[in-house]
């Protein structure tokens, strides 16, 4: 019995603790005593913050379903000049977070903004503002956020549409339906997987996100959390609006299990996979395809990179007065250390569960990999009660806060703990691939568990290691609330510094470090698009 407790297990037990405890820590908010600010919350803005958030999510939910699998079909069904050119650039979205989309948004169709010097200089003088739309408020962040997230439903959905086989087509036109009904009748049921857990990842964005809907004023429960722990320092108060906002999360889980247990989606298997053939389009109809993708492309990405781009040349000082050098290196430290932290507890969790094949710890690993389903302001806050609990408890008199709060070492804790499952789950499809009669034959070899991982499991791993580098450089370049919350006083980031400039209403500012964070982002998909777009 005792020899199952070995290093590695205690090793895998104690790393999937890290992240499980701060998350308990939520639900135990719950039974806390509630200041009296919380009452007056209650009483007043928990209503409208509840509703906001539903508003928020539903408006985004619609959206992105439209684009991504609208696009998802054009794509995958027909042919058509550049189709192959938009199948990876419409992936570029995702290097554009939703709150430096909002800047851009706002810095073109606000009054005398870009929209008002391209018709004043097309036209001439005229009172221009009042015939220019305004995206702000709610609007506006439910077209910033699903421009910059859509890509999720894209992906997914085009995965799941490019597998499919012919025979569906085939099904649909021996029933006598249109293409139009065929789409909806079957192909589009037969993709629901993908389609939902495309649509499950947006809405966790969505209610995680806090730029984008801080920069609008729009009070949701993520941005209620923030100003709960910075503006009043009622961290009871936030953990209780955590719990809330995590307990919704759950239901939208809850809720989409139930919708798809007796749902079926099995391929007909009568004749066998068929590969699927591409309609050729011709004229207006290859015109109007193009130019769908054109334009889902032009704004999603083509229009924040050419309006932070235009107000980077129009206003230099602000690039000028960058310390660019600071920036860069904070960033990619904060890369680094996330990367090697979550790639090295990530190969001791899959390497303990691969050869103790404990049940207990399969199950805590896998509890432990809902990190990435919490909005970054809740897991900084658990994290933040956990620590001040910890501070409490000790009976020596050692201040433990000012190291694990405020600091690199915590802000790359909480970001482990936010993006663990991204790193798991990347080595975990790697070492699916190792059948265990390797793992056998190197033992039988004289091989140590060691030598075994050094010699063997470590070539075959190279590249899901590579992906998942790649994948959590993204997200820490983009994540903002968690740096916001958790960061050392004066430690900035491309990210932190165009927030910054943004909550001072100089979105001028703000557009240098965020075409920089743009261009850094872009890099990163470029590099990964292969393993994205991947096709058999």
């Amino acid at each position: 019995m005792l020899s199952r407790f070995n290093i590695w297990y205690l090793s895998s037990f104690f790393i999937s603790l890290i992240v499980v405890v701060p998350i308990l820590m939520i639900f135990g908010s719950f039974f806390e005593t509630t200041t009296e600010y919380s009452s007056i919350l209650k009483e007043t803005f928990l209503l409208d913050y509840i509703f906001n958030s539903l508003i928020l999510l539903l408006g985004v939910l619609i959206l992105t379903s439209v684009i991504g699998i609208g696009c998802a079909y054009l794509i995958s069904f027909y042919d058509f000049p550049g189709a192959t050119f938009f199948k990876w650039a419409l992936i570029l979205s995702f290097a554009v977070p939703a709150y430096i989309y909002s800047y851009s948004l706002t810095a073109f169709f606000e009054n005398f903004g870009t929209a008002y010097s391209l018709l004043k200089g097309l036209f001439g003088e005229g009172n221009y503002n009042n015939y220019i739309p305004k995206f702000d408020g709610m609007i506006g962040a439910i077209i910033s956020i699903s421009f910059s997230i859509f890509g999720y439903v894209y992906v997914l959905t085009r995965a799941s549409f490019h597998y499919q086989s012919q025979n569906l087509i085939d099904l649909g036109k021996n029933l006598g339906f249109s293409k139009q009904k065929t789409f909806l009748k079957i192909i589009l049921p037969a993709a629901r997987p993908s389609i939902v857990t495309g649509l499950s990842l947006v809405a966790m964005e969505t209610l995680s996100d806090f730029g984008s809907v801080s920069f609008f004023g729009i009070s949701t429960l993520t941005t209620g959390i923030y100003n709960a722990w910075i503006t009043f320092d009622d961290l009871t108060l936030a953990n209780r609006l955590s719990f809330y906002l995590l307990i919704f999360i759950f239901f939208l889980f809850y809720l989409e299990n139930v919708s798809r247990q007796k749902a079926q989606y099995h391929t007909p298997s009568k004749g066998g996979f068929k590969t699927k053939t591409k309609i050729k389009l011709k004229g207006y109809k290859s015109i109007i395809a193009f130019s769908i993708c054109a334009l889902v492309f032009c704004i999603s990405f083509i229009f924040p990179v050419t309006q932070m781009s235009y107000w980077t040349y129009l206003f230099p000082k602000y690039l000028i007065e960058l310390n660019l050098s600071e920036l860069l290196f904070n960033t990619l430290l904060l890369v680094f250390l996330s990367c090697f932290v979550l790639i090295l507890l990530s190969f001791i969790s899959n390497y303990g569960n691969r050869i103790t094949k404990s049940k207990l710890l399969q199950t805590l690993t896998t509890f432990s990999i809902s990190g990435y389903a919490m909005p970054g302001v809740i897991l900084a806050v658990a994290y933040i009660s956990f620590i001040s609990f910890i501070n409490e408890s000790l009976l020596v008199n050692f201040n433990i806060k000012s190291f694990f709060i405020g600091s690199i070492f915590g802000l790359v804790i909480v970001y482990f703990v936010r993006f663990y499952s991204l790193a798991n789950n990347g080595i975990k499809s790697g070492y699916l691939k190792i059948n265990y009669s390797i793992d056998e034959s190197a033992y039988l070899l004289g091989y140590s568990k060691i030598k075994t991982f050094k010699n063997i499991h470590l070539p075959f791993l190279r590249n899901s290691v590579f992906l998942v580098i790649i994948l959590l450089s993204i997200e820490i370049v983009k994540e903002l609330p968690i740096t916001l919350i958790m960061r050392p006083f004066n430690f900035d980031t491309f990210a932190t510094t165009a927030y910054t400039f943004a909550s001072q209403d100089l979105l001028e500012g703000a557009a240098a470090p965020a075409i920089i964070l743009i261009l850094i982002s872009s890099v990163f998909i470029l590099l990964t698009s292969r393993y994205i777009l991947k096709e058999q």
